[in-house]
């Protein structure tokens, strides 16, 4: 497949959404390859099932103008870096080609978005040693691995002005409705996603943006610095 500059690993259809939906939509539209890799089809939420969250995503990609989605079908709540799980990542990222890698920031409530942080961080690691399973595919040196918050938000290191394309971002979150609408799938009960949840991620992105004079900004956190031109 043609290399994508950007891949984004979540460990649940709507992470990286929730996380940088407005970064997503800001490089897709000045015509950079960007693609997502979700590691589980959310089984095991509370609401929505999977054949609906499937057709979320397919939504939500169409909005941010995805060039590529997969998913690895991990277990829910099963992410636990076997060597198998970790192959499979290797595999994604070879294929893949990206420049740049995200994953989720390494410090989270959830613990899938813990265990998705690391292992995409040995993931990268291995894919660029060249003896390493060369039957997953060519050795691949990521530039860079940066991690986007999805619920907490420390030690923000970059930050991305997404003003113009937050609109997109809304949208994309909004295909979620079996996760963040109440009403909108039958039996649906209460969860932390349901009682106003795409507001506070609103409001946090706007405070993110604030000191900069940035309507909406996304933050991400890096553990080796990132280079960039000063002007």
């Amino acid at each position: 497949m043609e290399s994508l500059d950007i891949l984004i690993f979540g460990a649940h259809p709507d992470d990286a959404e929730i996380g940088m939906g407005g970064t997503i939509a800001k490089h897709s539209a000045a015509g950079y390859r960007v693609g997502i890799c979700d590691l589980t089809e959310a089984e095991l939420s509370s609401n929505g099932t999977v054949q609906l969250r499937k057709k979320e995503a397919e939504e939500a990609s169409a909005v941010l103008r995805l060039s590529y989605r997969s998913n690895l079908r991990l277990p829910d709540r099963g992410i636990i870096q076997t060597a198998e799980q970790l192959d499979l990542i290797v595999k994604e990222i070879r294929k893949c080609k990206p420049r740049l890698v995200f994953a989720p920031y390494w410090i989270d409530r959830h613990p899938d978005h813990i265990a998705c942080s690391k292992i995409v961080e040995e993931a990268v690691f291995n894919a660029k040693l060249r003896n390493y399973k060369p039957e997953l595919g060519e050795a691949i040196t990521v530039h860079q691995l940066l991690f986007y918050y999805i619920n907490d938000c420390q030690d923000v290191t970059l930050l991305v002005d997404v003003s113009d394309h937050y609109e997109q971002k809304r949208q994309a979150l909004r295909a979620y409705r079996s996760q963040f609408e109440l009403s909108a799938t039958d039996n649906a009960v209460e969860t932390p996603l349901t009682g106003g949840y795409l507001e506070r991620v609103e409001a946090r992105d706007a405070l993110l943006g604030g000191p900069k004079g940035i309507l909406f900004g996304e933050g991400f956190a890096a553990k080796i610095p990132y280079p960039v031109k000063m002007f």
